[in-house]
C-alpha cells in the first residue's frame, strides 16, 4: 500500500457506493506535506516527457498540480468555473459535468498560457466519469498543445473514466486506485489483485 492509499485507509470516508469524503487532507483542508509527496510522484511518473506546462482545474486539482510543478519546474495553469471580470478575450472552453455536485459548468483558460509549443501534463484530484478530464484534454487539444498524461490522485477504477482516456490513446497515472467503496469500506486494486493470488 503507497503513502497516499494510507492515508485514504486512515482519514477518508466512505459516504456512499460511489462517494469517498477526503475533505481532511485533499480537497477542504490541504495536508502540505502530503500534496509534495503528491507532487514529487507526479514529476517521477512524468519526468522524461518534456512537460513544459500543467493543466488543472480550479479547485481541488490547484495544490497537487503546484507541487508536481515545483518538481518539473514548469508553470501550472488552472481552469476557471466560473467566469472572471479580469478573465476575458481569447479563451479556450469547455462543458464539464460534475457527478458529485450534479452540476454542469463552462471551464476556461486564456489562450495566452497554453499554445501549440506546448507539452502538457493535466492534473485533478478525482478521476471517475472522466468528465473534468475530458474538459481540460478538449482545452488543451483547442490550443494545439500535445497532451503528454494525465496525473490522477484518487482514480475510482469502478467508474468508466479512466477506460474512456486510456481509449482515446492518453496515458493516465492514478496514485491511489480504488477498487469499490462497497460496504463502507475502501479497496484498492492492487489489494484485489492480491486477494486472487
Amino acid at each position: 500500500m503507497n503513502f497516499l492509499e494510507k492515508r485514504i485507509k486512515k482519514d477518508g470516508k466512505v459516504l456512499s457506493e460511489h462517494v469517498l469524503k477526503v475533505d481532511s487532507f485533499l480537497n477542504h483542508q490541504i495536508d502540505p506535506n502530503l500534496m509534495l509527496e503528491i507532487g514529487k510522484e507526479f514529476a517521477e511518473r512524468f519526468a522524461n516527457d518534456g512537460v513544459t506546462k500543467i493543466v488543472t482545474i480550479e479547485s481541488s486539482g490547484i495544490a497537487p498540480a503546484v507541487m508536481a510543478g515545483l518538481f518539473l519546474k514548469v508553470p501550472v495553469v488552472f481552469a476557471r468555473k466560473r467566469k472572471s471580470l479580469t478573465l476575458n478575450g481569447d479563451l479556450l472552453t469547455a462543458s464539464v459535468h460534475s457527478f458529485t455536485k450534479n452540476e454542469t459548468n463552462e471551464i476556461s483558460i486564456s489562450k495566452k498560457y497554453v499554445n501549440k509549443e506546448d507539452r502538457v501534463l493535466i492534473i485533478d484530484d478525482f478521476l471517475a466519469n472522466g468528465q473534468a478530464a475530458l474538459g481540460l484534454v478538449e482545452i488543451v487539444q483547442q490550443s494545439g498543445a500535445k497532451v503528454k498524461g494525465i496525473g490522477i490522485v484518487i482514480e475510482k477504477s469502478f467508474q468508466p473514466g479512466a477506460q474512456l482516456l486510456t481509449k482515446q490513446g492518453i496515458r493516465v497515472e492514478s496514485i491511489a486506485r480504488i477498487a469499490s467503496l462497497e460496504n463502507g469500506e475502501v479497496t484498492f486494486i492492487n489489494e484485489k489483485v492480491e486477494e486472487l493470488v
